[in-house]
């Protein structure tokens, strides 16, 4: 059977070429990005592996010109993992920990705990991870999340769905709608992150659960550990997925090859879905998905062991069949959640993509043209904060959560 490529929302297959470091004006939007700088990465790379272009790592700096300011709208959150914005402008966000949702309005006052949800294992990496609103929210009050369930085998990652309460306090009628397989008795890599696309699916990213035995499931396509994962509102896989009805292939991945996705986000032009992942020591990726491809994890990285072996016997950094990422970090940035910004408030970020950085503690800013990163720039560095989840509001500024607690605004002057 044919790959059914889902062109209209994620593009075609990445193109491995890059443009060169001249300085120039572009025309993506009339950003200037003239006078650009010296790449904002200086350390020592964990590796001496090549890139497999230009441009792929190590992309020229780039400074906000627009006088902007961030302030701590509060404090008081207990490892916010995720956030969603309500149609009011207020922000919902998920506790990892305690497996919790609460309400934060701009001038800072914090809800209580909304009950109601299904328990959460919150060992190490696990808990209530990513968030997201039904597209029709507005009317059905239906929201989406994802966390790591635990049953008697281990954990998995899970979707469930319910509804928010006329007030607000708690959610009502909350089922699960999808589980990750096999469960594993683990605590690390559960990917989490939730997007609806434009057809009304839902893609959930889902990690390789790091450890050696479940590491090569990132490949195995009756697996859906390391993949990135599309299925209807009631968690059924989507018909006109990539791989829908092979018997070889489970029909729900969407992409395969990833080892712990936790940015995802549509590129507010072209429409294409864009993916962020952790490496090991080194290699942490940016990706343009593409339906049906392999992402190479474990078979190709750009990262070595933590305690510095090589990966794969040799080890290779490409592999016909496998995509390329269209950058990469090492030093790692750690990327989690990540958005692309619409808003006109700051013109020169328009379509630009602002990813989280959890070790790296900042907010990478990217300047994206032609699917190619060509400059990079670091917002927030200053705060020492790991970085967990960035969303844009509705009034132009970004919002960011910390491990630390801290929400923060991000806006112009």
């Amino acid at each position: 059977m044919n790959k059914l490529f889902i062109s209209t929302l994620l593009g075609t297959a990445l193109l491995a070429s890059s443009c060169n470091n001249e300085k120039k004006t572009t025309d993506n939007n009339d950003i200037q990005i003239t006078d650009s700088l010296p790449p904002v990465e200086s350390g020592k790379a964990n590796t001496n592996y090549k890139p497999a272009f230009e441009g792929q790592t190590r992309m020229n700096g780039v400074k906000t010109s627009t006088p902007y300011e961030s302030k701590v709208i509060t404090n008081k959150l207990k490892s916010p993992w995720g956030i969603a914005v309500l149609p009011d402008g207020r922000l919902l966000i998920t506790e990892k920990a305690d497996g919790v949702l609460r309400i934060v309005s701009i001038d800072g006052s914090v809800s209580e705990a909304i009950t109601g949800l299904p328990a959460v294992d919150n060992d190490a990496q696990g808990g209530l991870l990513g968030i997201t609103l039904d597209p029709d929210f507005a009317s059905n009050k239906t929201i989406y999340w994802a966390f790591s369930e635990p049953v008697s085998a281990g954990n998995h990652t899970a979707v469930a769905k319910g509804v928010l309460a006329d007030d607000e306090k708690s959610i009502v009628n909350a089922k699960v709608i999808y589980r990750t397989t096999p469960t594993y008795k683990g605590k690390l890599h559960y990917g989490g992150r939730l997007i609806f696309d434009k057809t009304g699916h839902l893609i959930l990213t889902s990690g390789e659960r790091s450890d050696m035995e479940t590491r090569p499931l990132a490949q195995d396509l009756k697996s859906t550990l390391g993949k990135l994962i599309r299925i209807t509102k009631e968690g059924q896989p989507a018909a006109d997925n990539p791989f829908f009805g092979r018997a070889d292939v489970l029909p729900e991945i969407l992409s395969y090859g990833h080892r712990n996705p936790q940015g995802i986000a549509f590129h507010p032009e072209t429409g294409d879905l864009w993916e962020a992942e952790f490496g090991p020591r080194g290699g942490d990726e940016l990706n343009r998905i593409a339906a049906g491809k392999n992402y190479g994890w474990p078979t190709i990285t750009y990262g070595i062991e933590y305690g510095g072996a090589e990966i794969g016997t040799p080890p290779i950094q490409a592999k016909e069949g496998m995509e390329q990422p269209v950058y990469y970090w090492d030093p790692v940035l750690s990327p989690a959640g990540m958005t692309f910004y619409t808003a006109d408030a700051i013109p020169e970020w328009k379509n630009n993509l602002f990813i989280g950085g959890l070790s790296s503690t900042h907010i990478a800013r990217l300047i994206i043209k032609d699917n190619k990163v060509v400059g990079e720039e670091r917002l927030l560095a200053k705060e020492g904060e790991r970085f967990r989840d960035v969303v844009q509001g509705n009034n132009g500024e970004l919002f960011a959560v910390t491990d630390g607690g801290k929400l923060y605004s991000i806006a112009k002057k």
